[in-house]
């Protein structure tokens, strides 16, 4: 890894972390008093998606150019960088112990299982469109 892409992996972190804060921000100022950890939720089903997207184009331009092996750079930043600060699954973890501590437990169950369940299909989705695109 160059001195360069590390720098970019970072800043790109940096950003994804300011957008999640923003987005998190956002959501809870629109549905005050929640009962469902919402604005986690969005922030882990959008970053699967959008990191599955990655992943397809970068695997299916990898293979067009028969380099599969090296991830391009560009993926590794917005993946690895921007995702990575963006998505937050100890945030998610705690919010599903936290429903559990106040014995909420269709709550928590739904929390856990539904983050999971959607953002895995989320990313396959967009595994399935990224690699439709190249």
């Amino acid at each position: 890894m160059s001195p360069l892409l590390l720098v970019l992996v970072g800043v790109a972190g940096g950003l994804g972390a300011v957008c999640r804060y923003g987005l998190d921000a956002l959501i809870r100022a629109r549905f005050p008093g929640r009962t469902f950890p919402w604005s986690t939720a969005v922030i882990n089903v959008s970053g699967s998606l959008l990191l599955g997207l990655v992943v397809g184009i970068a695997l299916g331009s990898a293979v067009l150019s028969s380099a599969a092996a090296d991830q391009p750079g560009w993926a590794v930043v917005a993946g690895t960088g921007f995702l990575g600060g963006y998505t937050t699954f100890s945030t998610a973890s705690v919010e599903a112990v936290q429903l559990v501590r106040e014995r909420r437990w269709g709550w928590a169950a739904a929390s856990a299982a539904g983050v999971l369940v959607t953002g895995t299909a989320a990313a396959a989705a967009g595994l399935w469109l990224g690699a439709s695109l190249v």
